[in-house]
């Protein structure tokens, strides 16, 4: 059945992040490209917001570039999880929850509903922009652990990858 999800009991049996199958397909498909050209890009964004905000919360000065950066780190973490829910469907036959990235999926969307948050307290102008700057913080140490999340991840696969040579 096409759309049911691939078994990876031989992978996780040998204690594998991916089957040969799904190694294929992650090499093959486009999606594992543009995962690794936002991935950087979300990063650097963040850095750049990063010091936007503390620059606001230190200074009081900057409200609207930070609020700006948190935008559009915001717009490309909503971008790269769509994008990822979609390499997941076709590496591994479902777009989310995967057994080999369940607990970065599951992190993932504690990172999505506190950025969310924010774009709520923003458009709603619930909190101060005292507040928001913290709230994005609190987002944005989210986004830092499942970053690491997903690099250890990168780096079980490359493990693998080598003892399978």
């Amino acid at each position: 059945m096409a759309d049911a999800p691939i078994s990876q009991v031989d992978s996780q049996a040998a204690g594998r992040l991916y089957t040969a199958e799904q190694r294929r397909r992650r090499d093959a498909s486009p999606w594992t490209l543009v995962q690794g050209l936002l991935a950087p890009i979300q990063f650097l964004v963040f850095l750049a917001s990063l010091i936007f905000v503390l620059r606001y919360l230190v200074t009081g000065n900057g409200y609207e570039v930070a609020t700006q950066s948190i935008l559009a780190k915001t717009s490309l973490l909503y971008l790269i999880m769509i994008t990822g829910a979609i390499w997941e469907k076709v590496v591994f036959g479902q777009y989310l929850f995967a057994p080999a990235f369940f607990w970065e999926d599951v992190f993932s969307f504690a990172v999505i509903a506190l950025h969310t948050a924010y774009l709520y307290a923003l458009f709603t102008r619930s909190l101060s922009p005292t507040s928001l700057m913290i709230l994005a913080l609190a987002a944005y140490l989210a986004y830092l652990i499942n970053a690491v999340q997903f690099i250890w991840k990168l780096r079980q696969a490359r493990l693998d990858e080598g003892r399978a040579k």
